[in-house]
């Protein structure tokens, strides 16, 4: 670290900094940067400003994305070049593969003269974030920031935001909306959650009746799900995304460095597929796409026919995601049905398996041979523990830390998300008068107060916790404008708690920080809740 900020004060030729300082009196830069010294004097962006960039398409895609913003909010559009010679006022942004820096740090020094950004990896789009950031939160203004230098990086690489598109659906567009917001805080991955018991949403040639049928269902449950006389509307509901859809988004993503993961639930979870295709139901009775919320006793049958079959779909979605990762699901599966059906009781025969636990977990395993062979890892829910890990899995923790824990005593990789502070989707306030929510409470300050490190690791063992996301489940979030309303500002909150090492958090700080940033938010039109 040390050897690190001597090379960037070197490399920005800083004479006597100043202490490294808060930036609640000018600045609030959300997640906090690493280092940051505030200089006296500002830079202007005119319309005569140049974006300087050094023969990086990569470079060039930020600074487009970054020109956008100036256009839309400020109504500037300013000229792009490789020139790096010229003597104009210009935002210099220098892709670099520097070995001395961590993996997407970012520099950016402010002066009166020009704004230099040197970044590895993502480190130029974070740095532009940044400076987005610094920008006066009034439409039109004109454009000045303070001179100041920061030295930034993020502490863990896996730093996420999941979205439920299946109890509820949002339009390509609003997705797209999502993603800035993730991009915006220098976040890396997006857990896209695409088929569930209440509708399946990503088209698959080969099954057509996924969407057709599966898309869409009769009604949706009124109220809350506790209540003891249920009520339903009788609205058809639905939605999908298109092969073209998906291949935008995924692009839009990529473009902000955002990596999508997609989900494909099972073996649970999986009323709406079997809804289109029964036959892959454990009694190839008739069902409908869910109207409620919970969990239900049918579903996918452990047969060789049904692993053709999702072998089938995961081909196709495969093909659509370039990433690494393939989130299988894997929880909330009842055995009921399975103890009952002569197929299952057959293969657990074949294979040699004592009980419907060690069922799931060979379904789990064949699956994982399956994507591994095609180059990619599977990711699952902790239950995925449950009767055997798969040899080469990821496991996301959500039932509290402890699946997480097993899974690193394993030398497994895991993305902690636990309900108490991760699920997004529980009640932020008084429960008198925020909307209805699923239930639970976590406040802004309890999601800045998560270390997604467990104590019961080793230290030998920390480097298997990749990061941790944030989870929004949209039983009771039926448009995107609560979506927002939900996410933020614990996102923001999570955000820092993933970019920052956990001992230079300061949440009274980041308040200060916040109440300033929230105008930057309202000057876009974000639905935020108010910070309780």
């Amino acid at each position: 670290m040390k050897k690190l900020s001597a090379l960037f004060a070197i490399t920005f030729l800083i004479t006597a900094p100043e202490l490294l300082i808060s930036q609640t009196k000018e600045t609030s830069i959300m997640p906090r940067p690493v280092e940051i010294t505030q200089q006296k004097g500002s830079f202007k962006i005119t319309d005569k400003t140049l974006i300087l960039v050094n023969n990086s398409v990569t470079a060039g895609k930020d600074a487009g994305i970054f020109d956008q913003y100036l256009s839309q909010y400020y109504g500037k559009s300013l000229e792009v070049s490789q020139n790096m010679q010229t003597k104009a006022r210009a935002i210099k942004l220098y892709d670099v593969n520097d070995i001395t820096l961590p993996d997407d740090a970012y520099r950016m020094s402010i002066t009166p003269d020009s704004i230099r950004i040197e970044g590895k990896g993502a480190g130029v789009f974070y740095a532009l974030q940044s400076l987005r950031q610094l920008l006066p939160a009034a439409k039109g203004a004109e454009i000045e920031v303070p001179c100041l230098q920061i030295y930034d990086y993020p502490h863990y690489q896996w730093r996420g935001m999941h979205l439920d598109v299946c109890r509820h659906f949002f339009t390509p567009l609003e997705v797209k909306k999502y993603i800035d917001l993730i991009a915006f805080y220098k976040m890396n991955v997006f857990h896209w959650h695409l088929t569930d018991d209440q509708g399946w949403r990503i088209t698959i040639d080969k099954y057509p009746k996924l969407t057709s049928v599966g898309g869409y269902r009769s009604g949706t449950l009124i109220g809350r799900y506790t209540e003891t006389n249920q009520k339903f509307d009788t609205i058809r509901y639905g939605g999908y995304y298109t092969k073209e859809d998906i291949r935008d988004i995924v692009r839009y993503a990529s473009d902000r460095h955002i990596l999508v993961v997609p989900e494909i639930e099972m073996p649970g979870h999986s009323m709406a597929a079997i809804a289109a295709y029964p036959e892959f139901s454990c009694t190839g009775g008739k069902f409908e796409v869910a109207k409620l919320w919970g969990v239900f006793d049918d579903v996918y049958c452990t047969k060789d026919a049904t692993i053709n079959f999702l072998e089938d779909v995961l081909t196709e979605v495969m093909e659509l995601f370039p990433g690494k990762y393939i989130h299988i699901g894997g929880d909330e599966c009842p055995k009921t049905r399975w103890k009952t059906c002569p197929n299952c009781q057959a293969v657990m025969k074949r294979e040699g398996l004592k009980d419907e636990n060690e069922l799931q977990s060979y379904f789990v395993r064949t699956i994982e041979k399956f994507v591994n062979s095609k180059g990619k890892t599977i990711i699952g829910w902790d239950e995925i523990l449950e009767g055997g890990l798969a040899p080469n899995a990821v496991v996301m923790s959500w039932r509290g830390s402890d699946g997480g824990i097993a899974a690193a005593k394993q030398n497994h990789k895991v993305v902690m998300c636990p309900g108490k502070y991760c699920y997004l989707d529980h009640y932020q306030g008084d429960r008198a008068t925020e909307p209805l929510a699923i239930g639970g409470y976590t406040s802004t300050e309890k999601v800045y107060s998560y270390d997604p490190i467990p104590k019961d690791l080793s230290p030998e063992q920390y480097k298997y916790i990749l990061g941790a996301q944030g989870n929004i489940w949209t039983e009771y979030i039926g448009d995107y404008k609560k979506v927002e309303y939900m996410a933020l500002p614990r996102m923001i909150a999570l955000s820092e708690v993933l970019w920052l090492p956990a001992d230079k958090k300061n949440y009274a700080d980041f308040v200060l920080r916040l109440k300033k940033h929230l105008a930057q938010l309202d000057m876009m039109g974000i639905n935020y809740a108010k910070p309780k």
